[in-house]
């Protein structure tokens, strides 16, 4: 499996999971989350993917200061609908990371650890998202902005190519390389992508 380096540099995000461990997945309840496989799971790397997985490793940073997150006991809440521009796309990285989900989600065993009605959209905020803990109220809002980290100009010219079908495997592979280009210098510029916000 090929891939670009830079993935194995981006830091994981470390949780706590007790329905893992109730069932047995996990005899501690703890594994962690690597941004490749993020990737894989959404089947792509890009500035919205990494933006979610961006958020997420703040904001749980922040709420779980020293510790693993608590898997299941974290309620995100962002300010678009779900059928708005990328927000699907960013709400299925979060759930696969903190298990929150909206109505679809596991139901709990016995009012336990269900992980349904964690996620809501077209809150009253005015960043990206809000995370919040569900044992003590603690909430982070985060704000994302890739726009900050320009695309290479070639980048956008191969595209117009790309989009018709007219680029050369040359041109393919030039545009795939500055793609992930930019996506690599988002991580490298987390701290001017993101703005926090304690509560």
């Amino acid at each position: 499996m090929s891939y670009p380096d830079f993935f194995n540099k981006i830091e994981s995000i470390k949780v706590k999971d007790p329905l893992s461990q109730l069932l047995g997945a996990f005899n501690d309840g703890e594994y962690e989350f690597s941004y490749l496989e993020i990737v894989k799971a959404a089947g792509h790397s890009c500035p919205t993917v990494a933006g979610a997985y961006i958020i997420t490793l703040k904001a749980l940073e922040i709420l779980y200061p020293e510790q693993r997150a608590v898997r299941g006991n974290i309620k995100v809440e962002f300010k678009e609908s779900l059928e708005e521009g990328v927000s699907g796309v960013i709400s299925n990285v979060v759930t696969h990371i903190t298990g929150a989900t909206d109505i679809s989600g596991f139901k709990g065993l016995k009012g336990q650890f269900s992980r349904h009605s964690l996620m809501y959209f077209n809150v009253d905020i005015n960043t990206s998202a809000r995370f919040t803990r569900i044992d003590n109220g603690e909430s982070v809002d985060i704000t994302y902005s890739p726009d900050l980290i320009k695309p290479n100009p070639i980048m956008m010219e191969l595209m117009k190519k790309v989009i018709v079908k007219q680029a050369t495997q040359d041109e393919l592979y030039k545009f795939s390389s500055l793609w992930q280009d930019r996506v690599k210098r988002i991580f490298e510029n987390i701290d001017d992508v993101v703005e926090i916000n304690n509560l």
